[in-house]
C-alpha cells in the first residue's frame, strides 16, 4: 500500500509482556484493516523475535550476560510489574486463555500471516550480539534507525511502546 495515510509504524522497545501483547494486538488490528504496518523492534522489545532456543548468545561475557538475564522469546516474557518471579506472567497468560485473548506467541504468527513487516534493529542485535540465526524465521531484513524514521515520516499512525 503506498497510500500514506494507511501505514502505521510501531515501535517495540521493550521486551515485557504487557508491552508486547499491546504491540501485536495493535498491529494485527491495523494489517486487519488494511494498514501497511511495521513494527520496528529495538533494545528489550528485540527479545520478543528471539527463537525459544537460542541459548547463550553474544561473544563477550557482557553480551552472554544479557542473554542470560533477558533470555528473550514470547514464552518467557515477564511483566514489567508484579512479576513476582514469573508468576504475575503466569497468571496473566491463564487470564488470556480463560477469556480467549490470543498470546503473543499466536499474535506474533497472525501478524506474519497478514504480512507485517518484523523489522529488528540491527545496531540492537549488533550490541547484544544477535544474529540472524538467533531469531525466529520470517522476519524481514534488519533495519536501522534511520530506516525506520524515515517510515515514521511517512506514516499517519506511529506508536512507541
Amino acid at each position: 500500500m503506498t497510500d500514506s495515510s494507511e501505514k502505521m509504524v510501531i515501535i517495540a522497545a521493550s521486551g515485557d509482556l504487557d508491552k508486547a501483547w499491546p504491540v501485536m494486538i495493535l498491529a494485527t488490528t491495523g494489517a486487519a484493516y488494511g494498514m501497511d504496518v511495521t513494527v520496528f523492534f529495538t533494545f528489550w522489545g528485540l527479545g520478543i523475535l528471539k527463537k525459544p532456543d537460542a541459548g547463550l548468545t553474544g561473544d563477550d561475557w557482557r553480551q552472554k550476560m544479557l542473554s542470560v538475564f533477558k533470555p528473550g522469546s514470547t514464552g518467557k516474557l515477564g511483566l514489567s510489574t508484579m512479576n513476582m518471579g514469573g508468576m504475575g506472567a503466569k497468571m496473566m497468560k491463564g487470564l488470556a486463555d480463560d477469556h480467549n485473548v490470543a498470546s503473543v506467541q499466536e499474535l506474533l504468527e497472525m501478524s506474519q500471516d497478514m504480512g507485517v513487516k518484523l523489522w529488528p534493529c540491527q545496531m540492537t542485535m549488533d550490541l547484544m550480539g544477535l544474529s540472524r540465526d538467533d531469531m525466529i524465521d520470517g522476519l524481514d531484513e534488519p533495519a536501522g534507525a534511520g530506516s525506520a524514521i524515515s517510515l515514521m515520516k511517512e506514516a499517519s499512525i506511529s506508536l512507541f511502546i
